[in-house]
């Protein structure tokens, strides 16, 4: 490694540990040794430290025991005159400096300034740590450009952005360069932060480089299963699963060497705009390790080369920036120049299947009136109707391809898409239509898009854009007779209707023993594949991760096991599976792999269980934060008592089956319990447990907080499971 950046790290990494120890004192001095630290929200403790130590900081006192590791990593100070041979010195400072960056970090939670302030995000929640991580499964996000200190100017920054986002990557940022950071940058240059952009802007100091780093880490904990502990394998698994990059602007300081070196130490390669010296052989990286010097307009591409990604780009041909980076773009009213639908005007979108000879591939049809003709602010009505035609094409496959519809509109920078069906919300923004959009767009964005995810069922794609009322309002109901048509058909569906279930393997790439088993009544565990949606994914690619599972015999009726679903299973979690349950969170659970919405757990003493959602970040009454029984249940692991699952799964007819299904539950959020209630009331109607009664007698956060409050509550109220057999 070259002396000078070796020196240049040892001395940052010294630094920084100082700041950590005086911050530590100073923390201790205010709150008490015994003062609980974390990063709010989160699992897995302080994680880079529990991933690489194993250590579960709880409380200051422990940080004094991390202080002691990270003086032992620290190798001495160097002149930069001397040689040194290898990486080792150099990259125990960097580990050391990313201990010390987290304890600087959680003693701010205590003690200030407050890491969360204005546009800083600080930690990433587990919230956002599930959500966003399905996104690094399924490759919509490739990987993630650490981004520290700031471009020369705000075009630039704007401009690097950018290709970020044009290459669906996420864009971590920290630290500041001569008082001005990127992130700010950005702000100044009119561009939306946070989570929904892709441009995360974590702290204004280079210590808040580490809940990028963390971030990284917990991905390797939650996902991949990894033992806290086990440093090695969490470094390798971010070195070929985490596809991430470090790209410092400015003058690189002695911390962010430090810095940078501890990032090398996961696989993560620094590119440069700088001079600095160059570590050109591959070793720790999967190529070089540092490459400086490289043009702004460049460097995105450069470092996307250096670290190993492969990104496809689809070009459409629409006047504005179309990637899966723009999806979560707000446009506000006082940005938008025309809005359609939203309850303000009949709108609606349908696709539909027809014949070979009656579509013309590539046709987009504008009938009304067109976007310049509405004043800035005003709105239209807009009826979207697709059709498609292929030789592979099914009628099931429509509302599985119209869903779809919602994601590559709002992929489109400029263009702003909710709901679906009938109840659709599009807006159009003023740089949007400044840059040349029209409604025919809306059809050139869904032709090529359409080809471009599903050419192997789709052989033809044409768009009719209606924007007169009076048709919209024809075509609209229309269209409502075939919406309730669909759902009369997939509500109907049963297991015990089909002979094949379909596996799903996506999270294999961060989960890599964890298979779902989807049936037509046990939807995958994320909420985004129904068996519909994996048997289409199946004819558009027979080879991807959506395969069919001949059920073949069944072994066991009640807890939903089957002997060829079983082989699958075995042979798609290379032996670490023997058993599945489709029906049983006790017998054979499926595993989870962390992208769950909701996790049940048992309440032993009550006879039933709870379920907590995801957004729920509050202690539940097993004892547990969803963040802790997260990584009990996630990782691939089989863990009987407990299960990671969908929200719409539970007003399954099989959910928990062999336990007694709903009944069973004693315990919701109040906000899990709102949104599945229409459906779920239905469901307890069918069962006899008079609907909203039922709804009412499971206790939640309002009434119970403890397994001991849930017990006297149900007891009270009068819940049927204190009528059931006990689980075990």
């Amino acid at each position: 490694m070259s002396k000078i950046i070796a020196s240049a790290a040892i001395r940052g990494a010294h630094k920084i540990a100082k700041q950590a120890e005086d911050i530590l004192s100073r923390a201790i001095k205010e709150k008490g040794k015994d003062c609980p630290v974390e990063f709010p929200n989160t699992g897995y403790y302080i994680p880079i430290i529990y991933s690489m130590t194993g250590k579960a900081v709880e409380k200051l006192t422990d940080f004094e025991q991390v202080m002691q590791e990270i003086k032992d990593l620290l190798p001495g100070l160097v002149d930069d005159r001397l040689w040194i041979p290898y990486l080792g010195p150099a990259l125990d400072a960097g580990m050391a400096t990313l201990f010390a960056e987290e304890i600087i970090e959680a003693c701010k939670y205590l003690i200030g300034p407050n890491p969360v302030n204005g546009i800083w995000l600080g930690a990433a929640e587990d919230m956002i740590l599930r959500e966003r991580g399905i996104q690094f499964v399924d490759g919509t996000a490739p990987g993630f450009a650490a981004i520290v200190g700031s471009a020369p100017d705000v075009e630039t920054a704007v401009n690097i952005a950018r290709k970020c986002q044009e290459r669906s990557l996420y864009v971590f940022m920290c630290a500041n360069h001569n008082g001005t950071a990127f992130a700010e940058q950005l702000v100044e240059g009119g561009v939306q932060l946070g989570w929904d952009t892709r441009l995360v802007p974590f702290g204004r100091e280079i210590s808040a480089a580490i809940y990028a780093v963390g971030f990284a880490a917990r991905v390797a904990l939650s996902y991949g299963g990894v033992p806290a502990g086990d440093f090695r394998r969490n470094l390798l698994y971010n070195k070929d699963r985490v596809f991430a990059f470090v790209i410092p602007l400015g003058d690189v300081t002695d911390e962010w060497y430090a810095t940078a070196a501890g990032a090398i130490n996961f696989g993560f390669p620094v590119i440069a705009d700088s001079d600095i010296p160059e570590i050109l052989p591959t070793g720790v990286c999967t190529y070089e390790h540092v490459v400086s010097e490289i043009p702004h307009d460049e460097i995105v591409e450069k470092a996307i080369e250096v670290r190993g990604l492969k990104i496809k780009v689809a070009k459409i041909d629409i006047p504005v920036t179309h990637s899966p980076a723009f999806e979560g773009e707000r446009i506000r009213k006082e940005d938008m120049h025309c809005e359609f639908g939203g309850q303000r005007t009949p709108a609606f979108e349908w696709l539909r299947m027809a014949e070979l000879a009656d579509v013309e591939d590539g046709k987009v049809e504008v009938k009304g009136p067109d976007v310049d003709k509405v004043k800035e602010g005003g709105r239209l009505p807009l009826g979207i109707v697709v059709e498609v035609a292929g030789r592979k094409m099914q009628p099931d496959f429509e509302p599985v391809l119209e869903r779809q519809i919602h994601t590559f509109m709002n992929e489109a920078q400029g263009l702003w898409h909710m709901g679906q069906r009938d109840i659709s919300w599009i807006r159009i923004s003023k740089d949007a239509f400044g840059a040349g959009f029209k409604l025919e767009h809306i059809g050139k964005l869904l032709h090529g898009m359409f080809h471009e995810q599903y050419s192997n069922i789709l052989d033809k794609v044409q768009v009719k854009v209606f924007s007169d009322e009076q048709k919209v309002v024809e075509l609209r109901e229309m269209a409502r007779k075939v919406f309730a048509e669909r759902d009369k058909r997939v509500a109907g569906m049963t297991d015990e209707d089909v002979d094949t279930f379909y596996s799903c393997i996506l999270c294999q790439s961060f989960a890599p023993n964890h298979v779902c088993v989807v049936s037509p009544e046990r939807p995958g565990l994320c909420g985004a594949y129904s068996w519909l949606d994996c048997r289409a994914a199946y004819e558009i690619i027979p080879t991807g991760p959506n395969q069919p599972i001949s059920k073949g015999k069944c072994i066991e009726p009640t807890i939903g096991q089957w002997d060829k679903v079983n082989a699958f299973v075995r042979q798609a979690s290379h032996g670490n599976i023997e058993r599945m349950s489709q029906y049983s969170m006790i017998t054979d659970p499926m595993t989870s792999c962390g992208c769950f919405e909701c996790i049940a757990a048992v309440l032993p003493s009550t006879g039933g269980i709870m379920i907590a959602n995801r957004e729920f970040a509050e202690m539940t009454p097993c004892g547990m934060k969803f963040s802790t029984l997260a990584g009990t249940v996630g990782g691939g692991q089989q863990t009987p008592g407990f299960i990671g699952h969908s929200k719409h799964y539970i007003n399954s007819r099989k959910f928990i089956a062999a336990e007694g299904g709903i009944k069973r539950i004693v315990w919701m959020p109040t906000m899990l319990k709102e949104e599945i209630k229409d459906t779920f009331v239905k469901r307890a109607d069918e069962l006899g447990l008079g609907g909203q009664d039922f709804l009412a007698k499971i206790a939640d956060e309002t009434n119970a907080n403890t397994e001991e409050e849930v017990l006297e509550f149900i007891t009270e109220v009068g819940h049927p499971v204190t009528t059931l057999e006990p689980m075990f």
